[in-house]
């Protein structure tokens, strides 16, 4: 999908077409990533023979998981700025971006692309951890990031109700005006109070 810059949503790069393909709408995750866990989950199910019940324990195993990916992603990989003189554009594209132009409704998610690749290096990982385990637990990880990447568009630039959205949107603002270095977490603040970046 091609999105053109407009004042809400400034360009990142000189070049038109790249530029359009930097914004992703907060729709293209589900469609994306819900027939994706369907198939990771079937797939251990119905191929693998794994069992329902166990299957669902690892899907929560996977969810669990997710919310430490989350937090420490955000927290080292996104925030990371390395002392070169290519560490600042990288941060920027990595994440910048979003700090700068925290109301831009298309640089809330993640690109399509991106995701793949990080998810592709989650199934190696776990593969050599879980073996066929991991087509139920990376189900569990992609519906905690559908979780992660709606939540964090929600709190942005959705009609917030609900105490459990508003106190979201409160840690994750904050966070983005007060204490950049704290408050890492999105969709949940559990490893923020387990780490003590709350």
């Amino acid at each position: 999908m091609f999105f053109p810059a407009t004042p809400e949503s400034p360009p990142m790069f000189e070049n038109k077409f790249l530029d359009g393909f930097s914004r992703v709408p907060w729709y293209v995750v589900p469609i994306v990533w819900v027939p994706a866990l369907a198939a990771s989950f079937s797939y251990g199910l119905l191929k693998l023979d794994l069992g329902l019940l166990p299957s669902i324990g690892a899907v929560l195993a996977g969810l669990f998981v997710w919310t430490f990916s989350e937090y420490w992603l955000h927290r080292t990989l996104f925030h990371w700025e390395p002392k070169t003189s290519w560490g600042p554009k990288m941060h920027f594209f990595l994440h910048g971006v979003h700090h700068q132009w925290i109301d831009d409704p298309y640089r809330l998610v993640m690109p399509p692309a991106a995701a793949v690749v990080l998810a592709a290096g989650f199934y190696g990982l776990f593969w050599l951890a879980l073996g066929a385990w991991v087509f139920p637990f990376m189900t569990g990880m992609i519906v905690g990031y559908i979780a992660y990447d709606m939540t964090h568009y929600y709190v942005h630039h959705g009609k917030v109700s609900g105490l459990w959205f508003k106190r979201l949107r409160a840690h994750h603002m904050n966070h983005h005006h007060n204490k950049e270095e704290r408050k890492f977490g999105v969709s949940s603040t559990l490893w923020d109070h387990v780490f003590r970046t709350y």
